[in-house]
């Protein structure tokens, strides 16, 4: 939310010599963020010309300039070439001499042209970035406005001004207001607050028909509680914008479009309502507010014809619908120069609604930001009249008596807060006076009861709505500079579980072996979930989030490989080529045939029951932590007396080696398959005899659709699981003092056994003794019987208390020739 400063201080008292930064100090200290400042943009020497003379100069291109002689100050006249022909001499203009700077930047000098020396520039209203009109230049008598020659421009214009930014909050849409942001300035320095809303005076209208209709409500709320209209004839919407009107609109943020829209955009940004204006001439008998019919369509204010849902709240007359409720009106029904009499709408529209209807159509305005946090429905008959009175007072209306009220707000229920609510929540000894003078400043109605309060919310704050929220607000506004900053001590025993210190093991055993971790969205597309839908390669159904983000990416991960793949498709695309990244996280594994979110979730300050908890997780599909990792690119660099050595696939096998054995189990490798990976180049990876995940190169096509290299290596695997496998004490491992014995084992086996399972039976055969073994060489051809294949290890034996002898180690390797020849005919090569 930008907020003028001038207009700030129109209803709070600043301090004459007030900055931005104090400004933004004042707000943050009661909650918000501090985004930025905005300046006027126009510098330089900018003043109130009168034309003295212009002589029109025809040009050989067919055009006919003016050649000006305008004077900019006492005895001062400068010759000023112009191709506008909307004035005439003794029109009194801005004119912006050299050295001045306008929106763009766009400067100004002294420059040759159509064979003149012209001494500055006529500006236009869009040269000044008062508006987008640049038909002409900009006549001060349009404004209302006969300044002396020589005037100072930029104050005349309020193009001087300057704007704080801050971030709103969802929960805090009130914010979204001049109203809101002076009243939380008061609260912050106990300035004066003047409520914009209670300075005007409402004469409500009658006689218009407004009729709600709403068979499908939303959740069961209403659709609309309050719906005012009025009417202004005779409106000129030619008009300009008065200049200081354009100038805070376009320090706000919103640009000048006409009168009428600048007006109701005017009201908005001042007291938070939303505001839409009918050109009445267009509408077919009265409003309805309704659901979209089925087949319905509406072309909006974009131009764009939209296709309405049956869950669109609508604006409808008895011709079909003119607006989408709470976002965007329709074309038919647009305010143009050639409007004369204004219907003005102001209402409170379901905010579930609203912002379902936004996300739908992807169409997010100003006005939907609003209504889908919360409008006080005590606003908008303000807010219209408002409307009224500026279109009066600046378009030549005439404010007619036809207009309608509907009223249908729920009163809203008190809410109890307990005398020492306050303090325990927060840790602060509270007096009961500053308790109740802090909600009382927010505009809550406190009343005493019994132990505590009861305490109505004011209809601007729908956030309030239990004890907690309210002493929110009593620690916000008595200073959050004195709640205590205490660490806790934690009980004697507790601390990090088996299951969180293995997982931050596994994380920082591959950081330590050189990969990069990351954090993918969890959101991804069908097709995605399809090709890696889970450990096993079948693939399926994801998760489908009610309101998802992004439309292309409506489901829950099953996999987090397709989150790598993502953000290695956005690194390669920025040049970064070598990439090795894992990630650990939480995939979402539904149950066929099963709905989800069905439970819903009970709100209050006291802990659920069991039985809601233990319903609640049924709710929810089973959510496995995973680690999945990738490779692509080089592995090695190439560098002086080594070649580039690229990833491959082993090198994710690694990496899951290095992540399993963190852990405290041991990974075996298997051939395996996969619809999405090498056939060929694909491995299961077993723990304890049980499948935990799988790893290969990605399809070359799938890598081409992704604009990846040819040679993408993944794996994936099952970290709960593992780490439920995993024998394993989290004590550090002692280092032996006595030396190692190392032998060498080459083994002659059948080409289809696996020699991942022949490294497990040599682990286990070799006993105690064994500290290391690792596969040295797979040899297939002469000297070999046919369809078999030699494995060679490499043993490393050591013992803790002793020596060992050559022969100890020697009867350990013969143990592992025993189980491997029993496990897979084995036999030791000649």
């Amino acid at each position: 939310m930008r907020v003028p400063i001038s207009w700030l201080g129109e209803w709070v008292d600043l301090p004459s010599d007030v900055s931005l930064e104090h400004v933004h100090a004042a707000l943050v200290s009661v909650g918000f963020e501090e985004e930025d400042v905005h300046v006027g943009d126009v510098t330089g020497p900018l003043v109130v010309g009168q034309v003295l003379e212009l002589v029109p100069e025809p040009q050989k291109n067919g055009k006919t300039i003016n050649w000006c002689q305008v004077a900019v100050g006492p005895d001062d006249a400068r010759g000023i070439v112009c191709g506008a022909h909307n004035f005439v001499a003794g029109d009194k203009v801005v004119v912006s001499l050299p050295g001045a700077v306008l929106p763009g930047p766009f400067p100004i000098a002294a420059r040759k042209t159509y064979g003149h020396v012209s001494d500055g520039m006529i500006a236009s209203t869009r040269e000044l970035g008062l508006g987008d009109e640049h038909d002409g230049i900009l006549l001060l008598s349009s404004l209302g406005l006969d300044p002396e020659v020589g005037t100072d421009a930029i104050a005349l214009l309020g193009l001087d001004e300057a704007a704080v930014e801050i971030n709103v909050t969802p929960d805090r849409g009130y914010a979204f207001s001049i109203r809101g942001v002076a009243r939380e300035y008061s609260h912050a320095t106990g300035a004066t607050f003047r409520d914009p809303a209670a300075a005007v005076s409402v004469a409500p209208g009658d006689g218009f028909s407004v009729e709600v209709r709403d068979e499908a409500p939303v959740r069961g709320a209403a659709a609309v509680s309050t719906f005012v209209t009025r009417v202004v004839r005779g409106v000129d919407a030619s008009r300009a914008t008065p200049p200081w009107m354009s100038a805070r609109l376009r320090l706000a943020g919103v640009r000048s479009v006409s009168l009428p829209v600048d007006v109701t955009n005017y009201v908005m940004l001042e007291l938070g309502q939303p505001i839409h204006g009918y050109d009445l001439a267009t509408l077919d008998g009265g409003l309805t507010v309704r659901r979209a019919e089925t087949g319905e369509q509406l072309e909006t204010l974009d131009g764009k014809t939209r296709a309405l849902h049956p869950e669109d709240l609508v604006i409808a007359d008895s011709t079909g619908a003119v607006g989408l409720a709470g976002v965007m009106g329709g074309a038919r029904t647009e305010i143009t120069t050639a409007t004369t009499d204004v219907l003005i709408e102001a209402a409170t529209f379901d905010p579930i609604s609203i912002a379902r209807s936004a996300r739908r159509h992807k169409l997010p305005s100003e006005a939907s930001r609003r209504f889908e946090r919360g409008v006080d429905p005590r606003v908008s008959a303000p807010a219209a009249q408002r409307v009224v009175d500026l279109l009066v007072e600046w378009g030549g209306g005439t404010a007619d008596a036809l207009g309608s009220s509907l009223d249908a707000t729920a009163p809203r229920s008190a809410i109890s807060l307990g005398a020492e609510r306050a303090s325990r929540l927060i840790g602060v000894d509270y007096t009961s006076t500053e308790i109740v003078d802090a909600l009382t400043s927010i505009g809550a109605e406190v009343v005493p009861a019994a132990d505590g309060w009861s305490v109505a919310p004011p209809s601007w704050r729908p956030d309030l709505v239990d004890a907690a929220s309210l002493v929110e607000e009593v620690a916000r506004i008595t200073g959050y500079d004195r709640i205590p900053s205490v660490l806790p001590v934690a009980p004697p025993g507790r601390g990090l579980t088996r299951e969180q210190k293995l997982r931050r093991q596994v994380s920082s055993s591959l950081a330590a072996a050189g990969s990069t971790e990351v954090a993918a969205y969890p959101f991804v597309s069908s097709a995605q979930n399809a090709a890696f839908g889970g450990l096993d390669g079948a693939g399926g159904p994801g998760v489908r989030l009610a309101n998802p983000l992004d439309v292309a990416a409506p489901e829950l991960r099953r996999s987090l490989v397709p989150g790598l793949l993502e953000i290695a498709r956005r690194n390669s695309s920025r040049g970064l080529v070598d990439l090795s990244l894992f990630e650990t996280g939480t995939v979402f594994l539904p149950e066929a045939d099963r709905a989800y979110g069905t439970e819903s979730v009970p709100l209050g300050a006291e802990r659920p029951s069991v039985e809601v908890l233990a319903s609640l997780e049924a709710s929810i599909p089973r959510q496995p932590r995973h680690l999945a990792v990738l490779a692509l690119g080089q592995a090695i660099d190439r560098q002086p007396g080594q070649a580039a050595l690229p990833a491959s696939l082993a090198d994710v096998l690694d990496d899951l080696r290095v992540a399993v054995r963190a852990a405290g189990a041991e990974a075996v490798f298997r051939q395996g398959s996969h619809p999405s990976l090498h056939p060929g180049r694909t491995a299961e990876v077993v723990v304890a005899g049980e499948v935990v995940g799988h790893a290969g190169e990605l399809l070359p096509q799938r890598a081409a659709d992704l604009d990846l290299p040819r040679v993408v290596a993944v794996g994936e695997i099952d970290l709960d699981r593992v780490i439920a496998l995993a024998d394993v004490e989290l004590q550090p491992t002692p280092i032996s003092s006595f030396p190692a014995a190392t032998q060498d084992l080459s083994l002659v086996v059948a080409e289809d056994v696996s020699a991942g399972e022949v490294l497990s039976a040599v682990r286990e055969g070799a006993g105690a003794l064994l500290e290391t073994v690792r596969l040295v060489d797979d040899y297939r051809g002469a000297g070999l019987p046919d369809a078999s294949k030699s494995l060679t290890f490499a043993l490393r034996f050591r013992s803790d208390d002793r020596t060992l002898t050559a022969a100890e180690a020697t009867e350990a390797k013969q143990g592992a020739v025993r189980l491997a020849g029993e496990r897979f005919g084995a036999a030791l090569r000649d």
